[in-house]
């Protein structure tokens, strides 16, 4: 065998001699010198606030070692596998080339390989691409002798460590390590060690995921190596080779989360589609991004992201999908907190982030009006027409006005009021009343991120813009709140604290506030909001301890979508429930009746989530409260819709008391006649007297008269001062009454002759 085996070689050096001197001759003979090696790619590693590992970003697992972390035995398995003789020659191993040529062919398989180490890396390094013809093979022995020359071993078999494939997307040893056993290279086996190395041959052949048995086959013939070199028993070998569990599930490092999650793949587009920290190009920041090794330290917390995520289970699973979003911020900053965005995230199945999808917000868009109206005159103590039903002026479309029947009657009553029990046909004529334009330019100022702004999303001034006809995303919503909660002062969103590349710090965000509502405007507003949990729509979950908080509660027509979006000086926090599908009733649902909730509402399910993450988020937070508003600067003024609400100004007696509440509006009012005239004589400047003539009022006795005044004008559809007037009047001197219905019983009308 031995005979035949060294003719055989001989043959073939013979018939390749010409070809051989024919490649070696087709190029000027001028020295090679070999480049130095090219970076690594490198995993992109993402960390919470607190330098907890929550992600990583990478196209091929590649995570840099230094060959001093690899165990000595390791070491010894890979190499007695790989290259036995690898401290020995100088780049090419010619005993080992004919050994393994004779013993491939004793053994009828591919049993050891004839590249060095060297010559594998250089493989890699310098000869990607080429065609694998002759002179391919001899200028892969030639660099390799003189990569020897040039590099120390020590960095060649570093090298090799880093890039060598073991299957699975696992490119290097440290990367195989967590894949097939869920530990770090420092803890890799002797044994863990010669199955990897048994991999590199032929890693998709010898897959264990997919391909067990070939595997286990390939894994005996290294224990029979390891036996060779003295590395193990025979006893050993063979015990191993029966019994050791071949690595059948991928796995990970548990401190070391690779997971993809709603969070992480909203930094990867924001890195990616909506900011240029990474370069200028797609191509630079994805390169960057995936392959640049760089550590992306956010916003997140990771407690909170633990407590958001299982506050949502309140939440009951349900045949019909309807899922629960959560988006939290830090008042203070704008950092982005906690989000979940859904159910779960699964790649390729479940990956739509409903914290950043707009859907309609029912009431819980109220809280924006409010502060328009608030900045633009009201006061909490100022009075509105809630009554229902109520038919609404539809700016651009008055044949189709805008009509309110299925909601809670509010009566006539204080804006504060109004607000906490989310009164509908208040506030419908409140946004006409400051004017829907502003309103809208409302919304733009305090919510304005890097998705919402007038360049991403049109919010439209629609009559019915405070029932939630506009779609936003509980990202918005949070955004908007977080305005008030912070005094007034807006701070956009944002999910990434600072970004290091391996040469160091490169990217820090900056906190820069912009102050888009008066302070008092904004205390105003949140001490208005707290009586949503003290005694409105949401009074049944408010935070442990006494905590002071303010909130609004949403609930889209026919129940699609529900909402509660609340806030405290540290937190501000808006919760979605609805089907991320379509726009389903959530009704009767069979696993919410077993809960209780027959209809789900802003105050039900989503004030319940909402209430579960914060009282978990905020404990060991102290108690803080806002600046308490000023003081009213007048007395309670009649809030009216100009076109949809006409005046009457009194001029005799007082209307009555009951006008302040709901009042029935039926035939009945009296017209009395104008004023009588009379001729009393008059003094004329020479002491005598001479006829003239004045008014003199009539008699009404105690009856209550009052004198129609000509209709008024709605804010001008172009107004953006925030702080102009708009329609109000004194309620003791003046009543306002629907334009299209007679006046109260008792109430008697002047008339010109």
């Amino acid at each position: 065998m031995v005979l035949a085996g060294a003719l055989f070689i001989t043959a073939c050096i013979a018939g390749m001699a010409p070809r051989v001197w024919a490649v070696l001759n087709a190029h000027d003979e001028v020295p090679v010198v070999l480049p130095t090696f090219s970076g690594l790619a490198e995993r992109t590693l993402v960390f919470d606030s607190k330098g907890v590992q929550i992600g990583a970003f990478q196209l091929e697992n590649s995570q840099p070692l230094d060959v001093d972390q690899v165990p000595v035995d390791v070491i010894a398995a890979i190499l007695a596998v790989e290259d036995a003789g690898f401290y020995n020659h100088e780049g090419v191993n010619i005993r080992a080339l004919v050994r393994a040529t004779l013993s491939n062919f004793q053994a009828g398989s591919a049993r050891q390989g004839a590249s060095t180490i060297t010559q594998q890396v250089v493989k890699n390094e310098y000869l990607a691409g080429l065609a694998r013809d002759g002179r391919y093979k001899i200028l892969q022995a030639r660099y390799a002798v003189m990569l020897e020359k040039q590099v120390p071993k020590r960095v060649i078999l570093e090298r090799y460590l880093n890039t060598v494939y073991f299957g699975n997307n696992a490119y290097g040893l440290q990367a195989a390590a967590e894949v097939y056993f869920g530990v770090p290279v420092e803890r890799l086996t002797i044994v863990q060690g010669a199955f990897l190395a048994g991999l590199v041959q032929a890693p998709t052949s010898y897959d264990p995921i997919r391909r067990s048995e070939r595997s286990r086959e390939r894994f005996r013939i290294v224990l029979d190596r390891l036996v060779d070199v003295g590395l193990l028993s025979e006893e050993r070998a063979e015990r191993l080779g029966l019994k050791w569990e071949i690595p059948e599930v991928l796995k990970s490092v548990p401190e070391r989360s690779v997971e993809r999650t709603y969070f992480t793949e909203a930094v990867k587009d924001y890195l990616l589609n909506r900011s240029t920290i990474l370069g200028e190009t797609y191509q630079e920041r994805y390169n960057a991004l995936f392959r640049g090794g760089l550590r992306i330290h956010t916003t997140l917390d990771a407690a909170m992201q633990v407590a958001a995520e299982e506050a949502a289970r309140n939440l009951p699973a349900n045949q019909q999908g309807f899922e629960a979003a959560l988006l939290s911020l830090d008042t203070a900053t704008g950092g982005v907190r906690a989000m979940v965005g859904g159910a779960g995230f699964v790649a390729g199945q479940n990956e739509v982030n409903m914290t950043l999808r707009r859907r309609q917000t029912g009431s819980s868009i109220k809280f924006f009006i409010l502060a328009a109206a608030l900045e633009a005159g009201a006061q909490s103590n100022d009075i509105l027409d809630g009554r229902l039903p109520c038919v609404l002026p539809n700016p651009g479309k008055p044949s189709e006005p805008f009509e309110i029947t299925d909601a809670v009657d509010g009566g006539i009553d204080q804006l504060d009021v109004m607000t906490a029990r989310s009164i509908n046909c208040a506030y419908g004529r409140l946004s006409q009343i400051v004017g829907l334009n502003r309103v809208v330019n409302n919304i733009y100022k305090m919510a304005s991120s890097e998705y919402l702004s007038r360049d991403t999303y049109t919010i439209q001034p629609y009559a019915s813009l405070a029932t939630g006809a506009n779609e936003m995303s509980p990202l918005d919503m949070a955004s908007g709140a977080q305005t008030l909660a912070n005094n007034g002062m807006h701070m956009q969103p944002y999910m990434v604290e600072r970004i290091e590349s391996p040469d160091g710090v490169f990217y820090t965000h900056q906190l820069k506030g912009e102050q888009v509502i008066p302070a008092e405007v904004a205390h105003e507003a949140v001490d208005i909001m707290k009586g949503t949990l003290q005694y409105g729509t949401a009074r049944n979950y408010p935070l442990a301890g006494g905590r002071p908080a303010a909130g609004k509660t949403g609930t889209q027509d026919e129940n699609t979508n529900a909402w509660f979006v609340g806030f405290t000086p540290q937190l501000t926090t808006s919760v979605w429930v609805g089907d991320p599908d379509a726009y389903t009733p959530m009704v009767d649902i069979p696993e919410f009746l077993n809960d209780g909730v027959d209809n789900v509402i802003g105050g039900t399910y989503p004030a319940k989530i909402w209430k579960a993450f914060m009282d978990r988020s905020l404990s060991g937070f102290p108690l803080l409260d806002w600046t308490a508003p000023l003081p009213p600067l007048r007395g309670s003024m009649r809030l009216y819709l100009p076109g949809n609400e006409c005046i009457a100004r009194v001029v005799n007696g007082s209307l009555p008391s009951s006008l302040t509440g709901p009042v029935e509006t039926v035939p009945g009012q009296t017209t009395l006649p104008a004023p009588a005239t009379t001729q009393p004589p008059t003094t004329n400047t020479s002491g005598g007297t001479s006829p003239g003539s004045t008014t003199v009022p009539p008699n009404y006795g105690n009856r209550t008269v009052v004198s129609l005044e000509p209709p008024d004008t709605t804010v001008p559809d172009d107004e953006i001062d925030p702080t102009a007037g708009m329609p109000m009047v004194d309620p003791s001197r003046y009543l306002v009454y629907d334009c299209s219905k007679p006046l109260p019983p008792g109430i008697a009308t002047t008339v010109s002759r």
